[in-house]
C-alpha cells in the first residue's frame, strides 16, 4: 500500500463499525511499514493491551500533539514496552504514551533518530511500579531529543545510553527519579531543558559492566530546580542510590562541562560529583580493568546557583551536614566525594570551578569523612572546553 493510501485508511478507518478498530489498523501499519512511510495518528485516546513494535527504517510516526493524540497502555497485559523500535532514520513526534507496564518508548540500535514533542507519563504519579524509562534510546547514533515531556518514570524520564552524537534540548521532566540521564555515551549536549521535582535533575553516569565508556557531555542553559521528590526507584537499581535533592549529578564520567545553568532549591546539593566507590552499587557489579571509576576533567563555570543543601536526602548526608554546619546549616552548592585515582599524576585536573563565590565541599568519603574541606585552591584550574555536538544529515539542519 502506498504511503498516501495508508494515511487515508488510518484516519478514516477510526470509528467505522464495518472496519477494523483503529488500534489494530495502527498495529498493522507499524508491522507492515515500508521505508518512507508516514504513519499519521488522529486526535484521540487509543488503548492498547500489548506492546507495539516497529522495525522498518525511514518511517515517521506522527500524532496531532502531545496532549491530543494519546496511546494509552493502562490495560497492558503483555510486552515489556509501550512502543519498541529497532530502526534507523526514524522520527516520532506529536503524541503521548501513557501508563506502560515497562518503558514507554524504546529505540534500540538505530542511527539518525528524532524524538520530538512526545509526552511519556504515568498518570498515577511517582510509584515504584511505574515503568523504568520514558524516552529510552540505547545503542544509537546521531540522536535529537527535543521539546518532549517526561513524567513519573521510576528510573529516568529521558535516558540515553551507550550512544554517540546526542542533542537533548527543550525538554521538560518532572516527578521522575532521574529527570534526564546520559549514561556510557560519547558526545552529548544537554541544554535548554527544565528539570523540576525529580529526585535528581540531570545525571551523567558511567556504569561498570558495559563495554562502552562515556565522556564528553556538556550540560548548559538548563533550569534545574527543586528536584526533591523522594526516591521511588526499585531497590538495587543504580538510581535507587540518588539522594533526593540532587540537581546535576556526575558519577565516574570524564570531560563533563557544566555551565550557564540556573540551579536552585535542590536540597542535597545543586551539583554532586562522585566516583564509582560512592555509588550504591559499588562492589555489587563486576568492574573490568578498563573501567575508569573516577570522575575527571569536570569543568564547572558561570552557573547561577542558590538555595541548596538545607535538607539532604540520605541519613548519612544529614549526619555529615549536622557535623560540619550544624542542624540548621546547609551544604554548599557543590559536593564531591573526594576520591581520586592514586595512579594518576598529582596535578591532573579533577574538577575546575570558576563559578563566582560558589563553594565545593570535599567530603573525604574515601577516609570515612574524616577531613572534609572547603578549601577551593585545588579547583582554581582551567581545562580545554568541549566542542559543540553537531548532528549530521537532516538532524544537523534540525539542530540549528
Amino acid at each position: 500500500m502506498k504511503k498516501t493510501a495508508m494515511l487515508v485508511m488510518l484516519v478514516l478507518g477510526f470509528g467505522c463499525a464495518e472496519q477494523t478498530p483503529f488500534e489494530e489498523q495502527f498495529r498493522s501499519a507499524l508491522e507492515t511499514a515500508q521505508p518512507g512511510d508516514v504513519i499519521e495518528i488522529p486526535e484521540g485516546t487509543f488503548s492498547f493491551d500489548r506492546s507495539l513494535v516497529m522495525n522498518t527504517d525511514a518511517v515517521t510516526i506522527r500524532g496531532q500533539g502531545l496532549d491530543k493524540t494519546v496511546l494509552s497502555f493502562k490495560g497492558q497485559l503483555a510486552g515489556a514496552e509501550g512502543l519498541s523500535v529497532s530502526a534507523s532514520d526514524f522520527t516520532i513526534e506529536d503524541l503521548a504514551i501513557e501508563d506502560t507496564v515497562g518503558d514507554a518508548l524504546k529505540v534500540n540500535e538505530g542511527s539518525n533518530i528524532i524524538i520530538r514533542r512526545v509526552r511519556t507519563e504515568w498518570t498515577n504519579g511517582p510509584d515504584v511500579k511505574n515503568g523504568a524509562y520514558g524516552i529510552y534510546p540505547v545503542q544509537t547514533t546521531n540522536v535529537l531529543i527535543e521539546d518532549n515531556v517526561a513524567i513519573a518514570a521510576s528510573d529516568a524520564g529521558i535516558y540515553v545510553g551507550q550512544s554517540e552524537q546526542i542533542i537533548i534540548r527543550g525538554n521538560r521532566t518532572e516527578f521522575n527519579v532521574a529527570g534526564i540521564e546520559v549514561e556510557n555515551s560519547v558526545g552529548a549536549d544537554v541544554y535548554n531543558n527544565t528539570t523540576v521535582s525529580n529526585t535528581g535533575g540531570i545525571l551523567v553516569f558511567n556504569m561498570p559492566g558495559i563495554p562502552k565508556r562515556g565522556y564528553g557531555t556538556r550540560v548548559f542553559d538548563n533550569d534545574v530546580h527543586d528536584n526533591n521528590t523522594a526516591n521511588f526507584a526499585a531497590p538495587g537499581t543504580a538510581v535507587s542510590g540518588v539522594p533526593a535533592g540532587s540537581g546535576i549529578m556526575v558519577n565516574s564520567n570524564d570531560q563533563v562541562e557544566i555551565f550557564n545553568n540556573r540551579i536552585s532549591g535542590n536540597q542535597t546539593a545543586n551539583i554532586l560529583i562522585s566516583s564509582y566507590f560512592s555509588a550504591n552499587y559499588a562492589g555489587q557489579r563486576e568492574v573490568a580493568d578498563e573501567f575508569d571509576p573516577y570522575p575527571e576533567l569536570i569543568n564547572i563555570y558561570d552557573n547561577a546557583m542558590s538555595d541548596a543543601g538545607n535538607a539532604p536526602g540520605m541519613d548519612y548526608l544529614v549526619a555529615l551536614r549536622d557535623a560540619i554546619f550544624g542542624p540548621q546549616g546547609a551544604f554548599p552548592d557543590i559536593i564531591w566525594d573526594g576520591i581520586i585515582d592514586p595512579n594518576k599524576p598529582a596535578k591532573r585536573e579533577v574538577i575546575c570551578v570558576n563559578n563566582g563565590d560558589a563553594q565545593l565541599l570535599n567530603i573525604d568519603a574515601g577516609n570515612q569523612f574524616a577531613s572534609p574541606t572547603l578549601d577551593m585552591a585545588a579547583y582554581q584550574c582551567v581545562v580545554e572546553k568541549l566542542p559543540a555536538v553537531v548532528l549530521s544529515g537532516d538532524l544537523g539542519a534540525s539542530a540549528g
